[in-house]
């Protein structure tokens, strides 16, 4: 379903302490048990919305599978959502579609997990869903039929991405001869070869409650939740739980992997093993990691002095152990052998002379305050301690503060120099190739049909009905204080006090398309790229060693952000506020950005995600619509200091600027912060409209891009609607478009596409309404002889919704999903800050989502017919296909 792969940098943050095996523990919003059958609970209280998540985590996953059956335990996942004892497949998908939250999987090495994120109220049945798959599953060969082809088309979407084929090559060449040699998604061959028998025998085997832990994060009463547990889990027996396999590492062979890509730029990779996360180095892993990706290292340098477009270090770490990678990123057209010559100076000289002491102390402080931060984050917090708990084995609330607070400049040193032989790195050249133009096409399969296959109607059981059976309009817990400053920035300001941090999130509406001059495209990408130059009072080191001291995360630019403890609030504002204010903006720095953005622009006009996004532009606008300009190499070397320098004084304007602060900070202290260091800001001259025009409707065109890296098609269905963002219609599409696409199994096109015929992976349906023009797009991923049959489908359904009223029961469930989903919207200061700055942005109230809650509440299914009738033009689709051409 979908596969989680633990980032390095990423690894540091979800470090949360946890602790398995105890009763109680000194924190209170903690409580832990081990059931009499093995199950290790653990409960973590969170009120920051009226939200949960759980996570069951099997301590199982490709590390255990047969021999020749890479997949075997992603094809067991998949499996599980095809119903189990006592729940139909049909009645799992409507309960989860009911919920309105996530309800997925990933499977890894050594952990397949499955979660909810539900609202509080739907705990129960969350728990009861998890109890009755752990219990049993249903695995029969037709059922096994239908969803190996939904996996094998997931196989085929990952084996598209060059990026991937490389990371199955280099675990290959790291792990060879252990079970880390191959990934956790499978092939399409042994999957042929797989049957349910198999599959089932997996999960009778693994799937044991001593074999599992269920973690439960959110606003929940942890004696109650607890009792709730052992009712639904306590009489679950215990498995016997066959042997785990060995990991007999040999030393790594030096080897060079070069593949093409599609992408606008070039990829070069050192690749090396490094320890694992449960392994006594892990921490000094973590900071070596962090200081060699810091701002202030030299990896990032090369993206600042020319050298490279981009540099950075990360790594995917399994338990066993994993592997460190620094990254450099050349224009298309470049010679790479610069770029990893610089990277095999830096890594050698890393191994020589160590890593800057400076460097360790910020990487250490910035872990431990990345701690608090997932604290803002129902989901993240939840997460965060499934990582601690299955993936790294901590076993004390305090074990990896202590393990990061530990490690010297020593440790990190002595692991640098035991890592970063020459002799045991697997380079990666990943090279830009062109694929060849658009071609216009003559239809994809519009004149096929098929018999009609909507959702029938789901009898719920009992437990499930009781707990859906009435709609109301969820309270919100948000009370925004919101002021407009003097020099017309709008302030908003949430409060909340779950964590000692606070995260601002801020936007200048802006509109190159609209604001620069003729023949000046290109000049806000210039423009952001000379953010992270610094100041004119500090250079760009100067400015992340301030941030580092405060354990502040910022960037700058149209759309800004700030993640800072409460304690150093005021600071972060102010470097925020100097950056944003007074960029350093400096010669030097132009002729960098400006070579650089040439060489990208170069690449992206000729790769395969431009030209699809540049054919639908041009299929669904007027001619010379602003809209369709887009930046040339020449046109980039043609602009000047000076014409950025206009470009930044003419568009960056407090009167057309929002800044959120979510966290725990006061509403008056923050006024007075943001204010003193954003207040002698001042605006000339009249606002200026940065908004499209509105545009008549598009005619129906298809048209293929060849990607030849690609084994799949990618595949975009749109159209021009006459819906805009505040059109009282937009409630009923809302609507339908749950029917649709939202709910996972239980929406008609997941359940036509997917589930009956095993045609897609995925499919996705979205209406992008601006002020005065729209779009309505689906998506899907399929082989090319599918491509006809799934967009004949796309289409009929689309017919269904225009001449028949969608039923009682999918009405409902799609007002529940889009109800459930405004608490789900306040459960992470990233959710919060984001839904107040765009209504801000938008000029909508700061409650709208309540609003339209009432406004769900009163929807009929005629009303939804209508409304898809009257602005759905299915036969109107433009047809964008990237990849091979579609055949049949």
């Amino acid at each position: 379903m979908k596969q989680r792969v633990v980032q390095l940098a990423a690894a540091i943050s979800l470090a949360l302490v946890a602790s398995a095996a105890m009763a109680k523990t000194n924190d209170a919003d903690v409580t832990r048990a081990t059931l009499d059958n093995g199950l290790r609970v653990v409960i973590v209280r969170d009120a920051l919305a009226p939200v949960i998540t759980t996570e069951m985590n099997y301590l199982a996953g490709s590390d255990e599978v047969p021999a020749a059956f890479p997949g075997t335990a992603h094809a067991v996942e998949h499996m599980m959502f095809r119903g189990s004892p006592g729940l139909s497949k049909d009645q799992l998908a409507a309960i989860a579609a009911n919920m309105g939250g996530a309800f997925n999987a990933d499977t890894t090495q050594g952990v397949t997990q499955y979660y909810f994120v539900a609202p509080s109220q739907d705990l129960d049945v969350a728990l009861h869903v998890q109890s009755l798959r752990m219990r049993g599953v249903d695995m029969d060969e037709a059922a096994w039929a239908k969803e190996r082809g939904a996996i094998e088309q997931e196989v085929s979407r990952d084996l598209s991405n060059p990026a991937y084929k490389f990371y199955e090559q280099l675990q290959a060449q790291l792990f060879e001869g252990t079970p880390y040699a191959h990934s956790a998604l499978g092939t399409r061959a042994s999957f042929e070869k797989t049957t349910a028998a198999m599959l089932k025998s997996f999960h009778d085997t693994w799937y044991a409650p001593n074999n599992a832990i269920l973690v439960i994060a959110g606003d929940v009463d942890p004696a109650a939740t607890l009792a709730k547990v052992k009712s639904e889990f306590g009489d679950i027996g215990r498995g016997t739980l066959p042997a785990r396999p060995a990991f007999a590492f040999k030393p790594v062979q030096a080897k060079t992997i070069t593949l093409p890509t599609d992408s606008p730029y070039g990829s070069v990779y050192l690749g090396y093993r490094m320890p694992g996360t449960q392994s006594k180095d892990y921490a000094a892993g973590l900071v070596l990691g962090s200081a060699l990706a810091s701002q202030r290292a030299a990896l990032f340098g090369m993206g600042m002095d020319g050298t490279a477009l981009f540099g950075t270090f990360g790594a995917n770490l399994m338990p066993q152990a994993g592997f460190g990678m620094a990254v450099g990123i050349f224009p298309k057209g470049g010679n790479p052998q610069p770029v990893l010559a610089k990277m095999q100076s830096i890594l050698a000289e890393a191994a020589a002379k160590g890593i800057d002491p400076a460097l360790v102390k910020a990487a250490k402080r910035k872990a431990i305050a990345e701690l608090e931060f997932k604290k803002n984050s129902v989901d993240g917090l939840a997460n965060a301690w499934s990582q601690a708990l299955a993936f790294q084995g901590l076993d004390s609330p305090d074990a990896m503060k202590q393990a990061i607070e530990a490690v010297t400049p020593a440790a990190v040193n002595a692991l640098a120099r035991a890592t970063f032989d020459p002799a045991h790195a697997v380079t990666a050249i990943l090279t830009p190739e062109s694929s060849g133009k658009p071609v216009a096409g003559k239809g994809f399969g519009g004149a096929e049909s098929f018999a009609s296959s909507p959702d029938k109607p789901v009898t719920l059981p009992d437990w499930a009905a009781q707990a859906f059976a009435k709609l109301e309009l969820p309270r919100s817990t948000l009370s925004p204080v919101s002021t407009t400053l003097s020099n017309g920035i709008k302030l908003i300001v949430q409060p909340e006090s779950i964590s000692d941090t606070v995260e601002v999130f801020g936007k200048i509406k802006t509109n190159q398309d609209l604001q620069a001059g003729k023949d000046d495209e290109g000049l806000a990408q210039l423009l952001d790229g000379m953010f992270p130059y610094g100041t004119a009072s500090m250079n760009r080191l100067q400015l992340q060693q301030a941030l580092d001291a405060i354990s502040a995360h910022e960037s700058a630019g149209s759309n800004f952000s700030l993640a800072v403890p409460s304690v150093h609030f005021a600071e972060g504002i102010a470097l925020l506020a100097d950056n944003e204010l007074h960029p350093a903006l400096l010669p030097q720095a132009f002729s960098v950005v400006q070579r650089q953005t040439a060489r990208i622009v170069a690449g992206q006009l000729q790769s395969p995600a431009f030209l699809t996004q540049l054919g639908l532009g041009m299929a669904l606008l007027p001619p010379n619509d602003p809209q369709l300009r887009y930046p040339t190499p020449k046109g980039v070397m043609r602009l000047t200091m000076f014409r950025v320098k206009h470009y930044y004084r003419q568009t960056f304007r407090p009167d057309m600027t929002t800044i959120v602060v979510v966290g725990k900070v006061d509403p008056a202290q923050a006024k007075q912060v943001v204010e003193q260091a954003f207040g002698a800001w001042k605006a000339d001259g009249p606002k200026p409209d940065v908004d499209y025009a509105a545009v008549p409707a598009n005619k129906p065109s298809q048209f293929n891009v060849p990607d030849t890296s690609a084994s799949q098609d990618s595949v975009q269905m749109a159209q021009t609607i006459d819906v805009t963002r505040n059109d009282p219609a937009r409630f009923a599409l809302n609507i339908g478009n749950q029917v649709l696409g939202g709910g996972f199994y239980a929406s008609r096109l997941y359940h036509d596409l997917r589930d009956t015929r095993g045609l897609v992976y995925t499919v996705g349906t979205r209406f992008d309404l601006d002020k005065h023009r729209s779009t309505y797009t689906v998506s899907f991923g399929a082989d090319p002889d599918r491509v006809a049959a799934a967009s004949a489908i796309v289409v009929q359904d689309l017919k269904q919704m225009q001449q028949t009223p969608v039923t009682d029961s999918e009405l409902k469930r799609a007002k529940g999903i889009l109800l459930r989903q405004i608490p789900l919207g306040e459960s992470s200061f990233g959710a919060i800050g984001g839904q107040l700055l765009t209504l801000s942005v938008e000029d909508k109230p700061l409650d709208a989502m309540t609003i339209a809650g009432q406004h769900y509440l009163q929807l009929t299914a005629k009303d939804v017919q209508q409304a898809y009738a009257k602005h759905i033009r299915p036969d109107a689709f433009v047809t964008a296909v990237k990849g091979a051409a579609p055949k049949g």
